[in-house]
């Protein structure tokens, strides 16, 4: 479960998770200074909450493969952005996530 600032509590359900995305590059590698406009949303960030896990045939749930705290790369179309405390927020299916960080 992820704690906002104020206190919100996020709890996503199943097999969801909640991840808190990278800033964007403010300038390209020649220096050159890009407006809000014309940055790319990166398609990595931060996992700060995630669900018990799918629903499995028998009643039982999965395990989801990622944890809270780690730096993931997902699909760039994936999950709906949500605002919560001045943060923008994704919401999205573990199955979105084609990779996590390490390092």
């Amino acid at each position: 479960m992820a704690a906002t600032k104020k206190g919100i509590k996020l709890q996503p359900l199943g097999e969801r998770v909640v991840v808190e995305r990278d800033e964007s590059e403010s300038k390209t590698a020649g220096g050159i200074v890009l407006p809000d406009t014309a940055k790319d949303k990166p398609a990595r960030g931060k996992i700060v909450s995630i669900g018990n896990g799918r629903l499995l045939e028998d009643g039982s749930r999965s395990s989801l493969q990622v944890k809270v705290g780690d730096r993931v790369i997902f699909s760039s179309y994936a999950g709906e952005t949500f605002k919560a405390d001045d943060r923008e927020l994704l919401l999205m299916r573990e199955d979105d996530i084609f990779a996590v960080l390490e390092g």
